[in-house]
């Protein structure tokens, strides 16, 4: 008597293995997406706190234009620290690269506005994270449908 698996046996073992495979190929990919997304609101909340101590040391809030640039893709970028971006005189600055730019405005002068954006799936459609003096970083428009 001969040991061994038939043929059906295989194709179902390699079945099972492919059904496999498209469930988690999927939701890796979204993790990836996720994990590289996720570096946006510790800064958006980042800067909302140097805007908060700037107002209290000299009573007013510090508009920024878009860093480190406005063209945001998948690729993590060095932060652009020249001088005139207004996070420099605020004080804040990210520690390595970035796949965000963010930028601060001031629509009063109670108040601040700060955006994150990013495009870590290089679709052309940014994920937005804005923070203001009272509210902490939140999503307020996604490139992808999972956002978490």
């Amino acid at each position: 008597m001969k040991k061994g698996f038939t043929l059906v046996e295989l194709m179902i073992v390699v079945a099972i293995i492919g059904i496999l495979a498209a469930i988690a190929i999927p939701n890796f990919v979204d993790m990836q997406y996720r994990a590289k997304r996720a570096e946006v609101p510790p800064n958006v909340d980042g800067i909302k706190t140097a805007e908060i101590a700037y107002e209290a040391a000299f009573d007013t809030f510090v508009a920024s234009t878009v860093a480190p640039s406005a063209g945001v893709n998948k690729l993590a970028r060095p932060w652009d620290a020249t001088a005139g971006n207004g996070f420099t005189a605020l004080g804040w600055e990210p520690s390595g690269t970035v796949r965000g730019a963010y930028l601060v405005s001031t629509p009063t002068t109670t108040n601040f506005v700060v955006t994150g954006y990013c495009d870590v799936d290089a679709d052309g459609t940014q994920a937005t994270y804005t923070a203001t003096k009272s509210i902490s970083a939140v999503l307020t428009s996604a490139a992808l449908t999972n956002v978490y």
